[in-house]
């Protein structure tokens, strides 16, 4: 699964910068970080369930839901994570994060920083990640399309 969806990931991101555009902005290009191909590095966090989740409460774990949704917004807000997201049902592979960082270390550092993973609640695999460098732009489109706050 994780392998199918690395090899989406790739390949959407190469045909999202394989088209040449006539109207590159160079501004926007350096701004982003991106290279000559428009894309960058990003670290992606595989999400899975914690080892100690049944150790917890339904309030327990809802209060640590609550400080891992709050430190989305936050990592979002300095610019350190593009893109979040749980997945469908009740697997042992709960989400993914996608950080807007140089490294493998410093995603770590930001990964130690959720609640719900300090709790064990979840644990997280990192992998480093090549697309659009526009990646980043989701967020503000994001905001001009949702009507409530997660």
């Amino acid at each position: 699964m994780k392998k199918i969806l690395l090899s989406l990931f790739l390949f959407l991101g190469y045909c999202a910068t394989s088209f040449a555009q006539e109207n590159f902005d160079q501004e926007l290009a350096t701004q982003l970080g991106a290279d000559d191909y428009g894309m960058k590095k990003y670290v992606i966090a595989f999400l899975y369930r914690g080892d100690r989740v049944n150790e917890y409460s339904e309030e327990e774990r809802a209060e640590f839901q609550r400080g891992h949704m709050d430190n989305i917004t936050k990592l979002a807000e300095e610019g350190k994570m593009v893109l979040a997201g749980p997945f469908f049902g009740n697997e042992e592979l709960r989400g993914l994060f996608f950080f807007n960082v140089e490294s493998i270390e410093e995603a770590q550092k930001l990964t130690e920083s959720d609640p719900s993973v300090k709790a064990g609640i979840l644990k997280m695999e990192l992998k480093e990640w090549y697309a659009s460098a526009a990646l980043p732009l989701l967020l503000e489109l994001h905001s001009k399309i949702a009507k409530e706050a997660i």
